[in-house]
């Protein structure tokens, strides 16, 4: 039997490593703090909690990270599978049902005969074959053993997690449903009048934030920046962000609101509701006064408020390869979202690459590169080449290799169209790279996702 692979961390990329690993004849000990230890942000005993948001975003091929989640379709991902099990209302993006989604993939590895599954905290870097896979809320131990390894400078950066509301508590005669362009009625909206909506933005600049230990604005995710971050850009930066109204009507007027607060469902019995981008650090009792100010939510019971946490992430360019590998160190990985990858599925696609090359690496069949023409290639691009200031960056369609323009082929000038062949050829090329390389393992007949005509507007 191959050599055993310790992976740390049980979280969205250490679970599909474990996975990939394991579908492949590789025996694994998943190493998961929880429930002996959490971090701030953590609540639940289960993998691959979702901490921040139940959306995994976009699932159109018009979006980098809908081609993302087709790609690794074709991998039979077991975050997808979990994710297809979970699914809840939301229009074009896929988003979970959270505890569905996270008890899933918690049973799966659970009852695997090639996963042991090792509860307690892991303070140092393991020998042999590894995937470390902690994530951006690495414990104070094992952080402190990774940044002293050679080459490497640790960063840091502020994450949010947006509130959650129970909708027996909205007032439902203010909010209605409905999902921008027509596109279903999957969202509620909470419309509000100029005035209101001017009203709200003063509340927010004066409420009292709660401390985050050095937080600095500069150094907050842009797609998780908070709402009262945002509020001191411009007194109409959140009207042309989160609370856009683009592409919706009231019914009640039948006219577009000056501005909407969106919440999306959050849980499959469709009883907790979250408030689309509202990541926040405003203290609990502001959040209970200011965010009642708007229309619906007067009365709001909060089934979790917002919270603020540091993360971590890795200077990864001259550190990691393009399969994630160390450099300095082979057959010892590094996954998930410290890589310097942003967003629930750029973690879990890291996870796939590292299972699946350290995988057929241990079986002697050589690590996995794939090229900048598909999106799990250019992603391992993205964090392996050096840049004048490596930042987390969400998978798009700008770090996947163009298509050619020469005679033979002319440059698409509709985006949505050029998307999609740029995604149809990715696809297509790793359905010839498993049938190469994998030839055991057939990949889907044809991924589950989205294809549209048009760009999608990702909430």
């Amino acid at each position: 039997m191959p050599e055993r692979v310790k992976v740390i961390g049980a979280g969205l990329a250490g679970c599909e490593a474990a996975w990939q690993l394991s579908q492949r004849g590789i025996p694994v000990t998943l190493c998961e703090m929880k429930p002996e230890r959490k971090s701030p942000a953590h609540h639940s005993p289960m993998f691959a909690e979702l901490v921040c948001s139940n959306s995994l975003r976009s699932d159109r091929l018009t979006n980098g990270v809908g081609l993302l989640k087709a790609e690794m379709r074709l991998f039979h991902s077991l975050i997808m599978e979990a994710a297809e099990i979970a699914r809840v209302p939301a229009g074009g993006a896929l988003a979970v049902d959270r505890d569905t989604f996270s008890g899933y993939i918690t049973k799966k590895l659970e009852e695997n005969p090639l996963v042991e599954i090792c509860r307690e905290e892991i303070r140092e870097i393991p020998e042999g074959p590894a995937i470390i896979a902690t994530g951006p809320l690495t414990s104070d131990a094992l952080a402190d053993q990774i940044a002293a390894l050679p080459g490497l400078d640790t960063l840091n950066f502020y994450d949010a997690a947006a509130p959650i509301v129970t909708l027996e508590s909205l007032d439902m005669e203010k909010v209605f449903r409905q999902s921008r362009y027509d596109r279903g009625d999957d969202y509620l909206n909470c419309p509000m009048t100029e005035e209101e909506y001017h009203a709200f933005v003063k509340a927010l600049l004066e409420a009292e934030t709660a401390e985050v230990h050095g937080f600095e604005e500069t150094k907050v995710f842009e797609g998780c920046m908070p709402v009262e971050s945002m509020a001191r850009r411009g007194e109409m930066v959140l009207a042309f962000g989160p609370l856009k109204p683009v592409g919706l009507k009231d019914p009640r007027t039948d006219t577009m609101p000056y501005a909407v607060v969106q919440l999306r469902q959050d849980n499959q019995e469709g009883t907790l509701y979250n408030l689309v981008g509202f990541q926040t650090r405003l203290k609990f009792p502001e959040q209970r006064r200011v965010f009642g100010m708007i229309p619906g939510l007067e009365h709001a019971e909060f089934a979790r408020y917002g919270v603020m946490h540091r993360n971590t992430f890795l200077s990864s360019p001259g550190f990691l390869n393009d399969h994630f590998e160390m450099i300095s160190r082979p057959r010892t990985y590094f996954a998930g979202q410290m890589t310097g990858v942003e967003g629930y599925i750029e973690s879990a696609a890291s996870g796939l690459l590292c299972g699946l090359s350290l995988g057929l690496d241990l079986l002697g069949r050589g690590t996995v590169s794939l090229p900048g023409l598909t999106a799990l290639g250019a992603m391992g691009r993205y964090v392996s080449t050096p840049n004048r200031n490596f930042q987390p960056m969400n998978c798009t369609f700008g770090l996947i290799d163009s298509l050619p323009v020469d005679k033979e082929h002319k440059k698409i000038r509709k985006k949505a169209e050029r998307y999609e062949k740029i995604a149809e050829r990715s696809l297509n090329f790793l359905k010839d790279w498993i049938s190469e390389h994998l030839p055991e393992e057939a990949p889907l007949s044809a991924p589950e996702t989205i294809s549209l005509k048009e760009e999608q507007t990702v909430l």
